[in-house]
């Protein structure tokens, strides 16, 4: 029976992950760019891997579950790699929520059916949900509450209606839904964790920089003054799903050149969320 590395975002961060954990299971790889979609199967095809492509919109919960009905025909689900998502200036607060928050757990919840001894879930969240001003009654909703009740538990926090606010919740309750998440997919024999990217050099950070974000002065004002290169995440996933990371479950690993431990240790200032004038309304 294959191994089957489900991977829904192929574009950015996706197709290095593909790349390394790929060979020798079947790769099914999703996206909502049929475009991307097609010439990254091609490219993958052409390097000798098996793949098979599936459009996907992790805002549709039943594309979800027809993308989780194809895993599971292929064969054991060895991996899910969840990254998909919009940033805060390309899209409305409430569009952000729904892709970013809402199909982060239509993946989580449509998998565990799946889930075999040694299946990992890898969810991509981002540096951005350690700056999340969010109250401790809100987080507790953000990780138990029904699925359908979520963005009005967003809608509870100040600034949850701008670009920025809308993203850094929609990120902190992914951490948030892995940390509930550990125990049960833990009964199963399987772990889930997150990771939280800073700036890499991907297409949905340079949509941010030509969109007005202050992408290069994060970049110089953090410890590595560098911006990423989406091989490294790869390498850290590459890392999580392995064997030698079986005792790593409902946590997140951070990984952003030094910018959070910056922001709380010196005058390294972030955009305040709350601020409508300079982020995306609805």
């Amino acid at each position: 029976m294959n191994d089957v590395v489900a991977i829904i975002g192929i574009g950015g961060f996706g197709m290095p992950c593909a790349r390394r954990l790929g060979m020798g299971r079947h790769l099914l790889i999703g996206d909502v760019n049929e475009e991307v979609l097609a010439e990254c199967r091609q490219a993958l095809e052409y390097d000798g891997y098996q793949v098979t492509a599936r459009q996907i919109d992790v805002s549709d919960r039943a594309s979800v579950d027809a993308f989780a009905a194809q895993a599971k025909a292929l064969g054991r689900l060895h991996s899910l790699i969840v990254t998909a998502g919009i940033s805060p200036r390309t899209a409305a607060p409430i569009r952000i929520l729904e892709i970013n928050l809402l199909g982060s757990i239509h993946a989580m919840e449509a998998f565990e059916p799946l889930l075999e001894k040694g299946s990992v879930g890898v969810m991509f969240a981002s540096n951005a949900a350690y700056y999340a001003p969010v109250p401790p009654d809100v987080e507790r909703d953000l990780a138990l509450a029904p699925i359908d009740q979520l963005v009005a538990v967003c809608q509870r926090v100040t600034g949850w209606d701008t670009g920025l606010g809308a993203y850094w919740l929609a990120k902190r309750c992914v951490h948030l839904r892995v940390q509930a998440a550990a125990l049960p997919w833990g009964k199963r024999g399987a772990r889930i964790v997150s990771v939280s990217p800073g700036i890499f050099s991907t297409v949905m950070i340079h949509n941010e920089r030509a969109a007005g974000s202050p992408v290069d002065r994060v970049v110089t004002d953090s410890p590595v003054n560098l911006i990423g290169n989406p091989d490294e995440i790869a390498a850290a996933v590459e890392y999580l799903v392995g064997p030698n990371a079986g005792y790593i479950t409902g946590s997140d690993l951070l990984i952003d050149g030094g910018a959070v431990a910056a922001m709380h240790w010196t005058n390294m200032e972030m955009e305040d969320p709350t601020d409508a004038d300079r982020q995306t309304k609805v």
